[in-house]
Formats: structure tokens, sequence, C-alpha cells
């Protein structure tokens, strides 16, 4: 007797290929787990050419297929998650060495007959199948056949790959269908709404699917699961009857002891009501093995993690690996005080670096936290002052791997080369570069990590949750934020971050990530006072008025000879003149000859020299833009040809080999002299030569304001002369940044935006939750459910329902195994399902809103010029359904829009639509305009707008006189203007106090650790 006979009949191809996982479940469980995910193969390519209602997605591999979302709301939930099942085991099967159990082989060919089941009920033109048909094990055969090897699998694999492909042309070319097709295809719908009407009551065995969904978490961390102690164990001294209890699973050492238990419980309820039953299982455990477990507890949408020697639950996104959990264990008893170990002073000395450290141990070792935030000027020593707590930390049995993460490869470099010269025994590696390297030390850009946590080799992850025991964020206040704080959230280690400037805004909240009160950092040590203690050199700030900077060039004010020239230049394509150039566009588009010539002959003559004065100390002139800045180089070689080409260089983003030229830049006699940046150079980077600083842009961001002037705070002995230090630099600003932050000394840089694709998710949700509340109001019906929208939406019920599915259809695309999404994944089950939109409660709207918005989708690409169309008609709805003033300046920037298409009509798929872009341009059109009329509008127009010409305003050359005026000194209002301190202040001071009788602080007190400075202290 076979499980898969129902499928004999009308799928011949697919009981094959069960037929032969079934027959190789006992003897080759590798190989029946590949055929599974053969049959899985076959039965979602059957889906797709027979069921028209599927729509391919944008990639053909199976994963895509099955995560497209009308796939997703065909197969359902259930389905779904055994798909996904069966292709991981499957994938491990293939591309792992590690050992395929009987369980997996059992697990994918079960799921594979619910799936098949699921498939002849809902599909089958003829007989279907028994409701009451259940896999039953006993009918698999156990005769011995010659196992296949990995190798042989892949060759197989690669084979049938080829077969498919045909399948796949056929798939995606609608015309190549016959009638034939045609036919089956109506005879399988019906098929499909005559099982629609009947109750499924098939058992599914949903909960045997969730916990085949952790056995391949456990799986990805290198737990084989292979022994029957590893699962169901049976523990005695439970207070219960029979005084016994079964544990889940129990990951054990080499030993033989157990390093950890899991305790799964049912999707339907908190993983944390398991929380005493697992203490329970770990007490048995430990009495009856002398070691205490680690407790995890999961429903496969949550993991919590419970070591009860050390912290409090705190969840994760996956489970340890063994020597993960070894180290967890040993360091019960080996780790070391951190208030009693001394700080490596040959790495620092400083007083404050120091007292960071102890402050940041307290924090760890004394409060149980695992986060802490040190705030410490440019220039004042914070990598050092890591390393030295790496070194702490490492000494003491506290970390074994850090991660060092920084937002800019020359960053990256910089802090790998500080590792190996102040702690060379760590063996940092370079992650953007060392892709397979191991050390102790990790050193990486957000981006290479993002990619990093995503690859698998053999089965399991290289980087899992507990890889590292120590994260450090480099210059916290620019990268911790929406972008990559999954990072954070995905590693299970202690967390440091470092910062100049942190921010008290909502959006950009430094404290609340790391879990602090406003305002009171774990240690603060500010700029003002490294420039009195004299570990930094405090910047001459010299304003330097140019007109056309200030006040744009106005055509009446020009002499004789620059209004001819005005005339002769070629503004633009229509031939208009303009009256005046504003500021802004002056070295935007404008390019004045004179202006940078200025510029260019006050630095060279005021600037700060070297060499015995006969050459400009090493410069950085921070440029507007890339334009701006090759300008800038052509005429400083236009000036002083005589230097070759080599004194001043351009070193931005777009620079080939950008890191060679800031290297010879960082040494003090090597050229280039001037740095020409665009934002590369404005932090993070260490020269201490650097005596002039040079502000050619605009700048409002009072964070990147104070990290630009740190470039130049860095102390540098015998840069004059032997015995002639660098005592201050010079800061030349010709755009007035000094006097606007000198008279705005509270300014913020405004919250961090949304991206694009967010910002659209958010906006349908408000023209969602519009559109309820006015249909409720009118008893319109807004929750009625609608198997599908055709054609053009004619009621506000309509669009509401085609706004609901495409959210719906976007959140079904996410990729429930990328690592963003893994953690929402509860949510993101929830909303993919169709009913969840009928109707939404503020609480659903608020979850959507804060958590599911900008998580990443497996939807197809779109334009961006067609998704910033939809905004604006978005927009454009939600003024019009709230009466808002905004609808009038949105009207005329759709009318703009039509008017530029206008101008396309020779091209086909324009004059298509050439009626509607007509009318759009009517007063007439709008009077008494409705949410289905703009939503037609979008629907026809979106594909239309990426046809329109971008205007790029090509650059224009001048050489009109500009107007230079006398230099003034600014007093910079206080150094660190980077928060309100005084909770920090308050809070030290009662410490003081507090421990005043203690030695060190009585140190403290009469000045005995204050050092001498050091000039790199990077």
């Amino acid at each position: 007797m076979t499980n898969f006979a129902f499928l004999e009949a009308e799928w011949p191809s697919l009981y094959e290929a069960a037929e032969k996982a079934s027959n190789a479940v006992y003897p080759d469980p590798r190989t029946a787990c590949f055929y599974a995910r053969r049959a899985l193969e076959l039965v979602v390519q059957w889906m797709y050419k027979h069921d028209y209602t599927l729509l391919l997605p944008y990639q053909e591999n199976l994963s895509a297929l099955i995560h497209e979302p009308t796939f997703k709301k065909a197969a359902g939930e259930a389905i779904f998650n055994k798909a996904r099942v069966i292709i991981r085991l499957g994938n491990q099967a293939v591309h792992s060495n590690s050992t395929v159990l009987l369980h997996d082989s059992l697990t994918a060919v079960s799921e594979l007959f619910h799936i098949s089941y699921w498939l002849a009920r809902t599909y089958a033109r003829k007989e279907k199948p028994e409701p009451g048909l259940s896999f039953n094990p006993e009918d698999l055969p156990k005769t011995t056949v010659p196992k296949q090897t990995i190798e042989q699998l892949q060759k197989l694999e690669a084979s049938l790959r080829e077969k498919d492909e045909k399948l796949s042309l056929i798939l995606a070319d609608k015309s190549a269908m016959d009638e034939e097709l045609k036919r089956l295809r109506a005879e399988v719908a019906k098929a499909k709404e005559a099982a629609a009407l009947l109750p499924d009551t098939h058992d599914y065995s949903e909960a045997e699917t969730r916990k085949s969904l952790i056995d391949i978490l456990l799986k990805e961390a290198g737990w084989p699961l292979d022994k029957a102690q590893d699962r169901e164990f049976e523990v005695s001294g439970m207070p219960n009857e029979k005084g016994i209890g079964y544990v889940d699973y129990v990951l054990w050492g080499d030993d033989g002891k157990p390093l950890a238990l899991v305790e799964a419980k049912r999707t339907t309820r908190d993983p944390r009501v398991g929380q005493q039953q697992a203490k329970l299982y770990a007490n048995c455990l430990e009495n009856q093995f002398g070691q205490r477990p680690v407790i995890f507890y999961s429903n496969g949408y949550e993991t919590w993690i419970w070591d009860d020697s050390s912290y409090p639950p705190r969840q994760v996104q996956g489970f340890y690996k063994k020597p993960e959990l070894e180290l967890l264990i040993q360091r019960r008893s080996s780790r070391r005080p951190l208030s009693e170990a001394e700080i490596n002073s040959s790495i620092v000395e400083r007083y404050y670096q120091t007292r960071a450290i102890r402050r940041i141990g307290e924090a760890f070792e004394q409060d149980y936290d695992r986060k802490a935030l040190v705030v410490m000027a440019t220039g004042a020593g914070k990598t050092r002052t890591v390393i030295a707590l790496c070194d702490l930390l490492m000494r003491c049995n506290w970390v074994k791997r850090v991660l060092f993460l920084a937002d800019r490869v020359a960053l990256v470099n910089q802090a790998v080369n500080a590792f190996k010269k102040h702690m060379p025994d760590s063996a940092p590696v370079n992650l953007v570069t060392e892709k397979d390297t191991e050390g102790r030390v990790f050193v990486s850009t957000y981006p290479t990590m993002m990619k990093q946590i995503e690859e698998m080799s053999n089965g399991q992850r290289r980087f899992g949750v507990g890889h590292f025991d120590l994260v450090i964020i480099d210059e916290a206040h620019r990268s911790v934020f929406k972008k990559y704080k999954a990072i954070f959230d995905y590693f299970d280690s202690l967390l440091v971050g470092l910062t100049a400037t942190p921010k008290n805004e909502i959006e950009r909240n430094t404290y609340s990530l790391f879990d602090l009160e406003t305002g009171v950092p774990t240690d603060a040590y500010h700029l003002e006072e490294a420039v009195k203690d004299g570990f930094l050199v405090p910047p001459q700030a010299v304003s330097v008025p140019l007109k056309f900077q200030r006040q744009g060039i106005n055509y009446d004010e020009l002499s004789y000879e620059d209004k001819e020239q005005w005339d002769e230049l070629e503004w633009d394509e229509d031939g208009e003149i303009p009256d005046r150039v504003e500021a802004e566009a002056v070295n935007k588009w404008l390019f004045n000859k004179d202006t940078v010539d200025k510029v260019l002959a006050h630095m060279m003559e005021r600037g700060l020299k070297v060499a015995g004065g006969d050459r400009l100390g090493k410069t950085i002139l921070f440029a507007k833009n890339q334009a701006h800045a090759e300008y800038v180089a052509e005429r400083f070689n236009a000036n002083y040809p005589h230097f070759k080409g080599e004194f001043a260089r351009v070193i931005t983003f777009k620079t080939e080999y950008a890191q060679s030229l800031i290297d010879n830049f960082s040494i003090k006699e090597k050229a280039p002299h001037i740095a020409i940046s665009v934002d590369m150079l404005d932090t993070g980077i260490d020269v201490p030569e650097v005596v002039n600083l040079v502000f050619f842009k605009l700048v409002r961001s009072r964070t990147k304001f104070w990290q630009m002037v740190g470039r130049g705070t860095r102390l540098c002995p015998d840069l004059f002369e032997p015995g002639k230090d660098k005592q201050f630099f010079f800061l030349f600003d010709y755009c007035q940044n000094l006097e606007f932050f000198s008279q705005n000394p509270e300014t913020t840089d405004g919250s961090l935006g949304d991206s694009l694709g967010t910002r659209l998710f958010k906006s349908r949700l408000e023209l969602l939750s519009e559109l309820d509340r006015k249909l409720a109001d009118n008893d319109n019906g807004a929750c009625a459910d609608k198997s599908e929208i055709y054609g053009e939406p004619k009621t506000e019920t309509e669009v509401r329902y085609s706004i609901a599915k495409m959210l719906n259809s976007e959140i079904a695309s996410m990729n429930l195994d990328n690592f963003v999404v893994r953690p929402k994944r509860r949510l993101v089950e929830k909303y993919s399902r169709s009913e969840a939109w009928l109707k939404l409660s503020g609480e659903d709207l608020s979850e959507l809103t804060h958590e599911v918005a900008g998580l990443p989708s497996q939807l197809q690409p779109e334009a961006e010029e067609a998704k910033r169309f939809d905004l604006l008609v978005l927009n454009l709805q939600l003024a019009l359904l709230r009466a808002e003033p905004a609808f009038e300046r949105l009207r005329n920037q759709v009318r703009d829009i039509a008017g530029l298409l206008e101008e396309k009509s020779a091209i086909p798929m324009v004059r298509d639509q050439m009626a509607l872009i007509l009318d759009v341009q009517t007063d007439e059109w709008w009077e008494n305009v409705t949410t289905p009329m703009l939503e037609t509008l979008r629907r026809r127009l979106r594909d239309l707008v990426k046809l329109i010409e971008k205007h790029r305003r090509k650059p224009i050359y001048t050489d009109f006189e500009d107007e230079m005026g006398s230099e003034t000194n600014v007093e910079l209002p206080g150094f660190s203007a980077a928060g309100d301190f005084d909770k920090f202040r308050a809070k030290t001071r009662a410490f003081l106090i507090e421990h005043q009788d203690q030695a060190v602080i009585h140190k403290l007190r009469i000045c005995l650790l204050y050092t001498s400075p050091s000039p790199r202290d990077g």
C-alpha cells in the first residue's frame, strides 16, 4: 500500500517523484529529502501552469515561487509552511555535508503527503481523496537500496533543471498556450470552485510543521538532533503526579552533560508561558547531571534565552551553537570580576578613557546591563578606549569574539590597523576584504555584515545569533538608526556604542537604543574638556564673506563686461535669460571662476604653513558636490601649475582608489596636501597633521558640523619644527556656517526620513483608514469581502479593496527566512492572510505602521518614477478625503505631469491615454473629482511617468567678479553642543559624593591620574 496512490491518475509525474521519496525514507534519508523537494517543485510548477490566478514572480526559483503572494493566498499558511520545511530539508540534503536523519526524511515525506492531499482535494477534476485520509509511516518500504552521494544528487538536480526549462518558457510566454491548456485551466478553475464550497476537515498536523521549523533553526546552529536523547528526553523530579516530564529538546555537550534545553510551545501561545516549565526541567537536568543547562523556550515565532545564573530572560532570533553554549557554561566559573582587573596602560593612559572603561564594566557587572553608550569628543581616543575595553573583557573571560562596525570602508581599515597596533593577538579580520578568515575581532561595514548574516555554508549560518560576545558601534549617532538596527537585534551580545553627538529626538534617539535615560550616557567626555585638559587643540574660526555665496548673483549689480558675458551664456534650451541666480545655485550648477579663485588664494595665503613656512599644511576643503570638487581642483591646478596636479586632489566616494589617496594624505611629507572632499572625509578620518579646514559648502546639520570640526582637533607634536607643536587649527568658513551655529545653538538635524517604499506603505494604510471611516459613516459596506476586482474601481469600496489587496500582497511576499523579517514573523503571517484586511482596528493599524512597514519584501521591483507618482496620488486622495488645503498644490503637480506627458504623444502607450491626459489638465475634470477617479488616474498614468525626461540643468561656468569681505573671528558657543548633559553631570556628581572615601576617587580629586597628552589616539 502506498501513501500517494491518490495522485497516480491525474499526476503521474508527481506520483513517481513522491514514490521515489517514499521508497528512500528508511534506506537513504538524503535521497528521500531530495525527491520530496523535487515532488514539491512538480506541484508548484503544475499549479502555475494550470491555475490562472497565480502570477509568476520576478525570479522562478522554488523559494520565490512559493513566496509569491498569489501562491500564498491560494495555498494558505499551513501548506506554505510545509513547503518551506521541504525546501529547507531538500537544500540541506543536496548542499550540506551534515548527516540527514531518518527523522528528516520522515518529516519531508509526511509534509509532502499533506501538500499532495491539498493539491488533489483542491484541483482534482475526477475523484477526490477521502477526507479522513492520513499519512501512515508503516506503509513506507524498508528495503535496502544503494545510497546516493551528494555529488550524484547534485548532478541529478542539474539534469532535472534542464528538463524544467521548457516548462518555464511556457509559463513565461502566455502566447504559447494552446487551446488544450486553456481548456484544462477552465476545468481546473471549476474543480477549485467546487472544492472551495466544501469544508476542509483534513488534519494537516500544523503543530508538527511548527516543530519541524524549530528543528531547522536548530540545525542552522549546527545541532544535528540525530540521537534519541535529543528529543522528548525523560526527566524525573517534576512536580506532577508521576514525577516525570519530557523535555522537547536537549542540546548536549561532548562530555554528555546538557548545555541547553528547548521548550517548544504552540504558535497560538506566548512562549513565555513555558518559562516556569522550562526552569523545572532545568532543575531536573541539573540534579541528574550536575550541570545547569541554558534555557530556551520558543513557539516558532519567538525564541527566548534564559541563562538564569547570569541574566533575566531576553528574546533572541535563533539558537546558540555548541561552542557558544560551552562558553556560556564555562564563564559561570571562569569569568573574573572586571572591577579587580587592571586596564592595559600601554593601550590607554588618559584618565577619562580608564573612567569610561570602568563605567562600562560597572554597567555590565553590577547593573547587569548588556548595553553601554560612550560619548567622547572626536579625536579624544574612542577607538583606543574600546580596544582597551576589548582587552579587559577578553582577559577576564567575558568576551571571546568581537564585532566592530563602521559605516565606511576607510573607517574599517583604520580600525583594523588600530587593533593590529594595540592588540595584535586579537587577529583582527577585515570582513570587507577577508570573507573567510577567522579571528577574534571582526571589523565590517554595515552592508557587508547584512549580507554575511544571510549567507549559509554547509547548512549553517556562519554568523549565528551567538557568534559575537560584544558588538561595537562606531559613530553611533549616524549608523544605528532604521537601516541597520536589525544587525543589533540579530546578535545576542553585549553592545557598546561610540559617539560624539548623541541625539534626543524621537526618531533618532540614540539613548533609547541603549536603554538609557535621555541625556545620561554611560560615560561622557566633551570637546571643551579635552581642549582644557590639553588632549585636543581648539579651532580658530574665521568667517570670510563671499557675496555670491551669501546673496546670489543679480544681473543689475554686475559690471558692464560681466553683463555682456551674462547675455552670451546659454542658460537653458528655451533661450530664456534669467535676471538673477540664487545663492543655492552657486556651486550647484553655476560655477564661478573668480569665486573659487578668491577662496583658493585666501586659503593659500592665510592657511597655516609647515616646512619652515614654505608649504600649506594638511588641509581639507569641504565641497558642495562632485562637480564642485572637480572644478575646485581644476582651478587650483590652473592657478598653481608648478605643483603638477599632485598638491590638491579630489577624494570622494566616486574617486577610484580613494583609500590610497587617503593613505598618502595621512603621511606628513607626502602629497596630496589638500584633500577636496564631498562627505567622505567629513567624519572619522584621523590625520593629526590637518591644520586647515575650509568650509566651501552650506552645512545645517549640527552633528555633521561638529564632526567636520573634529577633523582638525587632534594633537600633533613637532609639526612645525622640533619642539613647536600644533596649538590650534584654522577653520575658514565661506558660507556663513559659523554665524548660523553661533546664533542657533539648539539646532537639530531633523528626523531620519522613511524610504520611498515605507512612505508608500504608510500612506496606503492612511488611505485605508480614511476610507474605512468614511464608509462606516455612510454605512456603505467598507468591510465587504470581494473575491476579485476586475477593471477600474467605480466606488470607494472598490478602491478600499484594491488598496488592502496591494498591502496584503506586499506582506505576503516577505521572506520569513530573512533575518530582518524573522523577528516580526507573527505579524507578517497574520497580515499575509487576506481575511485580516476585511476590517482593521486601531491596534492593527498601529502594528502595521510601526512593526511591519519597512520590512523587505520580494515583490518585483518597480520604477522609482512610478512609485513617486503613486505617492503623489495617494497624498492627493488623502487631501481630498480630509478636505485639506494641500489638495490644490498636489492637483497642480498632477496637471503639470499630464502636461509633460502630452508632449510625448508620439509614443503609442502615451497616445492610448491621451484623452485622460488632456482631461486632467482641464478645470472641468477636477470638479467633483472622486477617490475612484484619482485611483483610475494613478493606474493609467503610473507606468508612463518614467517616459518624462528628467530636466537636468546643464552646468554653467562663469567668470563674474565676486566680492570677498573682511575676515571675522567667530567664537563658537562651547564645543560639545551635542545635547543637554546636565542629568549626566548630576548623576556623576552624586556618584563621586557617595564614593568620596574610596582611594580611586581621592586620587581623582587631587589630580594624580592626570597624564601627559599623546598625539595619535584614534
